[in-house]
């Protein structure tokens, strides 16, 4: 042996020997699967073998569940839970859900579900203690009113031109209000949206901008004869809804792999047509 080849396998055996004694990288948690069928229902880490354990909040609100209840798989939010599990291999019975509050679902620590699902934003603060899955729904812009306004039955963007409309300071809704209405009348800026809405109550505007989960409330409970007016069209840096999963849990990939191959095939958009624009959220063009 010469000496190049002695060096050689010097450095060989001492490359082995460190890699031996080194730690496992327990950073990450669980090691998310591998493999052309890593996700198959068999492998998945899951809370309880054979069983789909979902969490989220009650009473679940309409139009993301219906009749407050989530196991029934009417809704936006449950049927798209549904068509996860469906397509992981899970039958609708194999599925369980949990009330979880929505504060506990993005907290830090363990969790008791494989994911929760309420309508919460992803955000990289949150992601500190909890993975998110691929967005499920991009959050949309809407006007609201109430029947018999001015603006209750416009049809398009250019109709909302020389409406006097309010939105929370500092909030997405006021930039859109802003730069894509552009209306004649200058915005009312309020401090809340209870305040908004007070103003609507009292006629001092004619309709208020807010997100569209926040206009489905408003519309239902806070106003006598509320009504949503229309989705403002996307554009810009769409917040989103994800599936929540305990940090560093291995069934993140395999469920941002189902999300992503329902928004791919345009189940999502489907169910967005069936619970959302049919129930009463229109698109503005």
């Amino acid at each position: 042996m010469n000496l190049r080849t002695a060096v050689a396998v010097l450095a060989t055996l001492v490359v082995v020997a460190v890699s031996a004694c080194a730690p496992e990288d327990q950073s990450s948690g669980t090691p998310s699967p591998t493999g052309p069928d890593a996700c198959s229902k068999d492998k998945l880490a899951l809370k309880t073998a054979g069983t789909f354990t979902v969490g989220t909040d009650k009473p679940a609100y309409a139009p993301w569940f219906t009749d407050d209840d989530p196991a029934n798989g009417k809704g936006y939010e449950s049927a798209v839970t549904y068509a996860v599990a469906k397509s992981l291999g899970f039958a609708p019975t194999e599925v369980k859900w949990l009330t979880v509050q929505f504060n506990s679902a993005f907290a830090p620590g363990p969790k008791k579900f494989d994911l929760d699902v309420n309508q919460i934003s992803i955000s990289e603060d949150r992601r500190k203690a909890v993975d998110f899955s691929s967005g499920y729904y991009d959050v949309r812009q809407t006007v609201i009113t109430t029947a018999g306004s001015k603006i209750a039955n416009v049809k398009s963007v250019a109709e909302l031109a020389d409406a006097k409309l309010g939105a929370q300071v500092g909030t997405t809704s006021y930039t859109v209000l802003r730069d894509l209405i552009k209306p004649q009348q200058t915005p009312a800026v309020y401090d809340t949206n209870d305040l908004a809405v007070q103003a609507l109550k009292n006629k001092q505007i004619d309709g208020i901008v807010v997100d569209l989960p926040t206009g489905f409330y408003m519309t239902a409970a806070q106003l006598d004869n509320g009504k949503i007016v229309g989705q403002l069209p996307a554009g810009g840096q769409a917040e989103q809804f994800g599936f929540v999963l305990e940090k560093g849990s291995a069934l993140t990939t395999c469920i941002s792999k189902a999300v992503d191959g329902l928004k791919a095939d345009g189940t999502l958009a489907k169910l967005q047509q069936q619970y959302l624009t049919a129930e009463g959220a229109p698109e503005l063009s």
